[in-house]
């Protein structure tokens, strides 16, 4: 039996799916009124409960072999926060686990976490991992570098489809491995009773270290004309993001964050131990990006 935490999310539900394309036992801890049914017409089994309230694990627990979680507040507010979820809340159910014997826990995190990063989550994450490495549960640590999914649609293909310009931190030159959600989620799955994941932190990033510069280029050849781009000083908060409680804030603190350092990541000998076909910038620009060819042209700002 493997339980997935935060299979209501974007890379905890490609992780639910592909364990169940492959016929695995699945149960899916679920809060009350969330959109779980798809999972459960497929077979997932739901259990009711959350984080926050350490009372409700010890039953999603019950005949577990294996932990996934991605579960993170990341900009919801309300009761979930950093504290409360990432790091509160991967705590109670690193306890449940050790009580219940799992013998596998799998925690997807950040490539950016550490114990002093300046924004809460990536801060939380990293406390976590340390949590689950003194725990003496076998674990396996997937650290994502920034995923495209999230980041590069809401800072720049949302705006280009929206007829608004781009708004970037700094220089955009900094380098970075971003990776699709659905390479993160084939990840986790593969590291399931696999001995090459075992009591592993698992650096996971895109098959290139590419620049925002390069990501504008990218949804220029998507779009088919230039692209405009205007430039703030980190420390200065990103226009046009969607009305999400605390999330102009994070992201505009997650791109001057990145404005600090390069972070690439050889993924050659990784991707072919866990069997797991990178997606590239442009495949995923393609993929995700809707051309609008009566989209007015504008000149690239560098």
């Amino acid at each position: 039996m493997i339980l997935v935490v935060g299979a209501t999310g974007l890379v905890g539900g490609m992780i639910t799916r592909r364990l169940l394309d492959q016929g695995r036992t699945v149960r899916i801890l679920v809060r009350a009124g969330s959109d779980y049914g798809t999972f459960a017409d497929r077979g997932a089994e739901p259990s009711l409960g959350d984080l926050k309230d350490p009372d409700t694990l010890p039953r999603a627990l019950r005949g577990v072999d294996v932990v996934i979680t991605t579960a993170s507040a990341g900009s919801r507010g309300g009761a979930d926060t950093a504290q409360t979820v990432d790091r509160e809340g991967n705590r109670n159910l690193i306890g449940a686990a050790r009580a219940a014997t799992v013998k596998q826990f799998i925690f997807v995190s950040a490539l950016i976490a550490t114990v002093d990063h300046p924004v809460p989550v990536p801060r939380a994450k990293a406390e976590t991992e340390l949590t689950l490495r003194g725990s003496g549960l076998p674990y396996t640590i997937v650290a994502a570098n920034g995923i495209m999914d999230v980041m590069l649609p809401l800072v720049v293909g949302d705006r280009v489809q929206a007829g608004q310009d781009v708004t970037l931190v700094g220089e955009g030159r900094r380098r970075h491995s971003f990776v699709a959600a659905p390479d993160v989620a084939a990840f986790a799955v593969a590291a399931v009773d696999n001995s090459a994941a075992r009591d592993r932190r698992i650096a996971v990033g895109g098959p290139d270290a590419v620049s925002w510069r390069d990501i504008v280029a990218a949804y220029e050849r998507a779009a088919g004309r230039p692209i405009a781009v205007r430039w703030i000083a980190p420390g200065e908060l990103l226009p046009n993001l969607p009305p999400v409680p605390g999330l102009t804030e994070l992201v505009s603190g997650l791109l001057a964050a990145l404005e600090t350092f390069d972070s690439p990541v050889d993924m050659a000998e990784t991707a072919r131990t866990f069997g797991v076909r990178l997606t590239s910038l442009d495949e995923f620009v393609a993929s995700t990006f809707r051309r609008l060819p009566s989209a007015p042209s504008a000149e690239t700002v560098v």
